[in-house]
């Protein structure tokens, strides 16, 4: 039996549009593209031309920092449009597929045949490095590092949040694969987050070579932070590296099979999709695929990811590299008559402002209103009641506004990335954009100490 742990700050947001327990596979889409906006600083270097035919694992991009890094089509075809901002800042690599599924050859084998630099090379070669995320910073992993853990999550607390149990039946093979060669990599431990209160599918229990503890309580319990916090702290000068279990999927993909595979199960959730589920398709596919004739009206916000921590994505775009989910609710473009004043009964509030608070197992459904204007920070002492870090998290946030390092240092900030304050962010009273204020203070670190 595993390890339980149990989480009591927190928030539990029941949201109506729940994935429904249905699998389908989407048809292939008429374009693919890969975002460089989904790497947190990276700067792109372009390694393909428009008209250039690639296979799926070809590279499309790499960093200029870290060229060893590279960004790999996920389907064979004909680069179709390099889309460029401001500043001809790279948008996208959009590719039209052929068809045909064509996929790059690489390195293939079992862990205990390869060594680690041959594990790195064909990670970094293949496009799957990326999938390697870093704390601190919560960027992604540097090939020269040898991290202390990898943690994995197995549950998602967040609201709407997708099943794993359920995404992994069937994949026991693939998942163990990929946990043998991410032993290569580390001395330490590879932890696994699960579900205290799921039935744990047997990907997760029969896995070999880590180790298996169950989180219970609410939001952010499904967390990585929250299981790194609990389990193995980050010191300054130490580095973790996190990933999710699909993402192991596709490591070990990679090495039983020599391709790079691209295919992802996507949860479609929220209370504006008119029938939810879990679709099989392939990583950066164009929403069309997945939203056509399912979304009820137009005025509704399309988020890549879940409601906390999502990116805002129009109907036109395109599936992101780690987004496990599409979620579509209401917009809040629109006003309330009589506002606060008014029972709210079928309003969620954290603050008992509204009667809904009688009901505590009702599902909710809301839009993108943030129901006030923005006004000074204030201390309320409410983001100590949803943080469950041992580290003050309104302080930590006052340390990277005025760029004091010295003071983030001492409150914890090696330990944190954005995903940990969004419940802060969803509580504040001031309307403040929190989650962008810790972004901004890990990229401050990043640029100081490298």
């Amino acid at each position: 039996m595993s390890k339980v742990i149990k989480i009591k700050k927190g928030l539990r947001i029941n949201l109506a549009g729940k994935a429904g327990k249905t699998m389908a596979n989407i048809p292939t889409a008429a374009l693919y593209a890969l975002k460089p906006s989904d790497f947190i600083g990276v700067v792109p270097k372009l390694l393909v031309k428009e008209g250039d035919e690639v296979k799926a694992g070809s590279p499309l991009f790499c960093d200029k920092v870290k060229p060893e890094i590279l960004f790999t089509s996920p389907v064979s075809g004909t680069v179709k449009e390099i889309l460029r901002g401001d500043r001809r800042k790279i948008l996208s690599i959009t590719v039209e597929p052929d068809g045909k599924g064509q996929y790059k050859s690489f390195t293939r084998g079992a862990a205990n045949s390869l060594n680690r630099e041959t594990i790195v090379e064909n990670l970094l070669k293949s496009g799957l490095w990326p999938s390697l995320k870093m704390r601190p910073y919560g960027i992604i992993a540097r090939p020269q590092d040898k991290p202390k853990s990898i943690f994995i999550s197995g549950m998602d607390s967040a609201p709407l949040g997708v099943d794993y149990n359920f995404i992994m039946k069937g994949l026991e093979r693939e998942f163990q694969a990929g946990i043998d060669i991410l032993s290569k990599l580390t001395d330490g431990k590879i932890h696994l987050g699960v579900d205290a209160k799921a039935e744990t599918c047997a990907a997760f229990t029969g896995a070999q070579n880590l180790v298996l503890t169950s989180y219970q309580g609410p939001h952010p319990a499904g967390n990585v932070g929250t299981h790194i916090h609990k389990l193995d702290p980050i010191n300054k000068g130490e580095v973790v590296w996190t990933l999710d279990p699909q993402q192991v999927v596709a490591i070990g993909h990679l090495f039983t099979e020599g391709r790079y595979d691209a295919t992802r199960i996507i949860a479609l959730t929220g209370s504006e999709v008119k029938n939810t589920g879990y679709f099989k398709m392939v990583s950066g596919a164009h929403l069309s695929t997945i939203l056509a004739n399912n979304v009820k009206g137009s005025n509704v916000r399309i988020i890549g990811g879940n409601v906390l921590t999502g990116s805002l994505l129009d109907s036109d775009d395109f599936l992101g590299y780690y987004e496990p989910q599409i979620t579509v609710i209401p917009e809040g473009n629109h006003y309330e008559f009589m506002g606060w004043i008014a029972p709210g009964f079928n309003k969620f509030s954290f603050s008992h402002t509204f009667f809904s608070w009688l009901t505590p197992n009702k599902e909710y459904i809301v839009d993108t209103n943030i129901k006030g204007g923005h006004r000074a920070l204030m201390i309320t002492g409410n983001f100590e009641k949803v943080f469950p870090f041992n580290i003050l998290p309104m302080q930590l946030l006052k340390a990277i506004i005025i760029e004091d390092i010295d003071l983030m240092e001492q409150l914890g900030i090696y330990e944190v990335t954005e995903e940990d304050f969004a419940l802060c962010e969803f509580i504040d009273t001031s309307k403040t954009e929190i989650q962008s204020i810790v972004r901004k203070g890990l990229d401050l670190m990043v640029k100081e100490m490298s």
